[in-house]
């Protein structure tokens, strides 16, 4: 098992008089974390893949409900976004059942995040995760493994079954795609065409790191500009891919509708494309590099509540930089690049937004991924 970085945050607010909620992409660790923290303790856990929970906890009544949780101090209920009304079942139990410590966990945010947040107002913490980080993973094997495993990592990612299962990753990711990364998007959705989603996914795939037209995805695929939009967000729900929008303050020539998408896992996408071919062979070892450093610090954000919040800027003369984060009221530009020392960043956002810029390579990407 991986120690995780959000687990003392956590801990800490434990008994608080709130439930804590843990969301995230299936097969992350959320079950295995929940049950570590609540490891010696006398809990109920309830799973609502058992299709006997899911009717039990369907619309219960308070008496119902009381039957259910009996004298336990501490529930954990898990994969809650598969029962109906769990919102305001959640509601009554934090209401009415205060000497109770609720645990929920949720493979997608599709339906769990949106019952939750208004049942739910002022009665949970809600906690993200993602597949390992850099940081959980360097902590566990070293500094030295991890640096020698960095280009396995490129090619199939941070799932802890991936990465536990050397030398049976491909087949372990496509596991991972197959029963979650269409099968749960698809029941937990209203998307009709699993063959659209496949194609969509690939096209994101290929043009990961590179802005994003949705009319050009439309032309592509086949299907509106708005039917686009929708699956894309859908695939942000569930913890597939992120958007990074463009950073635009002060310059009248800065590209200011425009977006990027990456991809959580380079497994996960690398496995959308059938590619693992090793770097030395890619034409997108870029793409990799970049995709990497963008999730991990998506993550490190995350995690250590920098309240960061992450761009890119571009102007229509081409000038770019690969991320924009502006944390504090400072601004820092970075610039992603797999070898070299020096990069020549646009004099005018230095300027016009006095930031500090730093080039990341695979030679210092470290300070950059663990903050």
């Amino acid at each position: 098992m991986y120690a995780r970085t959000i687990e003392n945050r956590i801990k800490e607010k434990i008994n608080g008089g709130k439930a804590i909620v843990l969301v995230g992409a299936r097969q992350v660790g959320k079950t295995t974390l929940i049950n570590s923290i609540l490891e010696g303790s006398d809990y109920l856990f309830l799973d609502a893949d058992d299709p006997t929970v899911r009717t039990l906890l369907s619309n219960p009544n308070t008496e119902q409900i009381r039957t259910i949780m009996g004298d336990h101090k501490i529930v954990f209920l898990d994969e809650a976004q598969r029962i109906q009304g769990i919102g305001l079942t959640l509601k009554i139990i934090t209401d009415q059942f205060k000497h109770i410590q609720l645990f929920v966990s949720g493979s997608s945010s599709f339906d769990l995040g949106n019952e939750l947040n208004e049942p739910l107002t002022g009665r949970k913490w809600g906690y993200e995760l993602f597949p390992i980080s850099w940081e959980e993973y360097e902590n566990k094997i070293g500094f030295v493994k991890s640096a020698q495993q960095l280009e396995n990592r490129l090619l199939y990612g941070f799932y802890p079954e991936v990465i536990n299962n050397q030398g049976n990753e491909k087949e372990t990711l496509k596991n991972l795609v197959n029963s979650y990364l269409y099968r749960d998007i698809l029941a937990f959705s209203d998307i009709r065409r699993p063959e659209v989603l496949e194609k969509l996914l690939q096209a994101l795939a290929l043009q990961m790191g590179r802005e994003v037209n949705y009319n050009e995805l439309s032309q592509t695929i086949g299907i509106n500009k708005v039917t686009i939009q929708k699956y894309i967000e859908i695939l942000e729900k569930g913890y597939i891919v992120f958007r990074l929008s463009s950073f635009s303050r002060n310059l009248r020539n800065e590209i200011t509708k425009s977006r990027k998408i990456y991809f959580y896992d380079n497994g996960l996408r690398n496995m959308i494309l059938g590619n693992f071919n090793p770097l030395e062979l890619r034409g997108d070892k870029w793409a990799l590099w970049e995709n990497f450093l963008m999730a991990e610090r998506l993550k490190q954000n995350s995690y250590k509540e920098t309240y960061s919040k992450m761009y890119f800027w571009r102007t229509q003369q081409q000038q770019e930089i690969d991320l924009v984060e502006e944390r504090d009221g400072r601004i820092s530009g970075f610039e992603f690049k797999w070898t070299g020392k020096k990069h020549n960043f646009p004099q005018k956002f230095m300027e016009t937004y006095q930031s500090e810029t730093f080039l990341i390579s695979r030679e210092n990407f470290r300070e950059f991924v663990v903050i």
